[in-house]
């Protein structure tokens, strides 16, 4: 008995399923063991410490926890079949995400998918012990889902598929799930479902509504002493309907610790998670005015003490570019998104291609084909829908998507990019929803003192201190300042007129790639 999770461990099944790539990502048990190590330890050591997973997939979190806890009540409950049956009885819960991952989590923590049966370490009088499913339905309000936004279309399903319809955050009252209170709160929530009636020119954009969100929400209104979840880090940001959360999020006093890693792969092998993934510490009976923030890349951690919403409605992720930031904000006071256009310039979708042979009045229209590639057709000028006043200005354009779906296999010492290759979009010639169009100019010249400054490193260096997703937007120029681009700029002017230190010189030089402007893309 006292050797079953150690022999169970090695090797570890849980590893090899946190190795799947799906949205509900399983977690390795080391990365649940790091959630939990920010904890207060003596909760292991109380036989009254009560804790919930909301989102069971493996039963890892209840595991982990099981484990810590045969050790820390070692002396206050010295018989082992006694200690064990007061924690599996007494201090851990779950509510599994599908009725497969509640076989696999009792599985993992009583040793039997049945707890009822002589296989259990502890037995239990009912099948599900202490790890519920209840198959729930979602409740249907104008095609979508009340609770979670889901598709009616998508997920209204019959008897023989999961509905995901989670029962933690399809309900108002997340207490009567168990009808009691819980001192700790974590797990790995699921991240997002399909919502259905997207466009396909939007369709990354609109057809994927975020869930995470909902369960921490859910777990705020159980009170517990202690939260802690592992979610995508795309809420510093962006992200659909996430405006709120990400307000509440940032201007929460109780959260004490947030844990981020740049590239998900560092947190979850072989995921990729657009934006990479963040973990935090909310506790109850603390308040304060700022929260410690550890950066992980690679094998760089750096740690620092810093308030949520210094910058209000965004979170900078990057400790070290706080100070630099810092710097261009107190010598500026006009930025870029006074130039950039929002997404979407000309109302003229993706998937529009125009016709290839040019009538008279037709604008030219650039659009993207293939994987990196684009081309050349031709529409009416009553086909752009949008900012008619601008098709006869030099534009610069560059893709709405961050290179390399947003760089997360780049290997830091090979550098960023942070955008694709700016071009000039010249007068005549319009662009799809593909683009981002950063400038509108009169002449050339000034079109191309715009490419000169965006392809200097401390301009990508601060677009990259805003990047939370795989998509540019206007908003990501905030910290970028508002220059004369009839001049020529260099990093090296920069780096003189905002007295950027030697180290954040050395760390910009180290982070970012040089941009090739002659013959496209690196």
């Amino acid at each position: 008995m006292a050797d079953v999770y150690q022999t169970l461990y090695n090797p570890d099944v849980l590893s090899c399923l946190a190795n799947l790539s799906n949205d509900e990502v399983f977690t390795p048990p080391e990365v649940a063991n790091r959630m939990l190590d920010l904890l207060p330890q003596e909760l292991f050591r109380s036989p009254d410490t009560t804790f919930l997973d909301p989102a069971c997939k493996s039963g890892v979190f209840l595991r982990e926890i099981a484990k810590r806890l045969l050790v820390g009540l070692e002396n206050e409950i010295p018989d082992l079949q006694q200690r064990v049956d007061h924690i599996f009885h007494k201090q851990l819960y779950g509510i599994a995400i599908t009725e497969l991952t509640s076989l696999l989590s009792r599985r993992s923590v009583y040793c039997s998918k049945y707890p009822n049966s002589k296989y259990s370490v502890s037995y239990f009088e009912n099948p599900s012990g202490n790890i519920a499913y209840k198959r729930i339905q979602h409740r249907w309000k104008d095609g979508k889902c009340a609770f979670c936004g889901a598709s009616k279309t998508e997920y209204e399903r019959g008897e023989e598929l999961e509905t995901h319809a989670y029962e933690f955050i399809h309900t108002i009252r997340p207490e009567d799930i168990f009808k009691m209170k819980f001192d700790v709160i974590i797990g790995n929530p699921p991240y997002q479902l399909a919502t259905g009636g997207g466009t396909e020119e939007k369709k990354s954009a609109t057809q994927a509504r975020p869930v995470y969100n909902t369960f921490i929400e859910q777990a705020r209104k159980l009170n517990p002493r202690y939260i802690s979840m592992i979610i995508p880090a795309r809420w510093y940001a962006g992200g659909m309907g996430l405006n709120q959360f990400r307000t509440d999020m940032l201007n929460d006093k109780h959260i004490t610790k947030l844990v981020d890693y740049i590239n998900s792969k560092d947190c979850f092998q072989g995921v990729d998670i657009a934006g990479g993934v963040c973990y935090f510490l909310w506790e109850r009976d603390s308040t304060c005015e700022e929260c410690q923030v550890t950066n992980i890349s690679g094998t760089s951690v750096t740690t620092e003490v810093r308030a949520l919403n210094e910058f209000e409605t965004l979170f900078v992720r990057s400790n070290k570019s706080i100070d630099i930031i810092k710097k261009v904000l107190h010598k500026s006071n006009r930025f870029m998104p006074e130039i950039v256009s929002s997404i979407d310039t000309f109302g003229i979708p993706s998937k529009e291609k125009g016709h290839s042979v040019k009538q008279p009045g037709d604008v030219e229209l650039l659009h993207s084909k293939g994987y990196n590639d684009q081309e050349i057709g031709y529409l009416s000028r009553d086909m752009v829908k949008k900012n008619k006043d601008l098709i006869d200005k030099y534009k610069v354009k560059i893709s709405i998507m961050v290179p390399q779906g947003g760089e997360v296999g780049i290997k830091p010492e090979n550098g960023y990019r942070s955008i694709s290759t700016p071009q000039i979009v010249p007068p005549g010639q319009v662009d799809s929803f593909s683009y981002l169009n950063i400038g509108f100019f009169d002449t050339e010249a000034e079109a191309k003192g715009l490419i000169s400054y965006v392809s200097c490193k401390f301009v990508r260096f601060l677009l990259r201190s805003t990047y939370s997703s795989v998509h540019v937007s206007k908003d990501n120029f905030r910290f970028v300042p508002l220059v004369d681009f009839k001049k020529t700029w260099t990093d090296e002017k920069l780096y003189e007129y905002y007295e950027l230190s030697p180290e954040q010189i050395t760390l910009i030089e180290d982070t970012m790639r040089p941009m090739i402007l002659e013959g496209g893309d690196e």
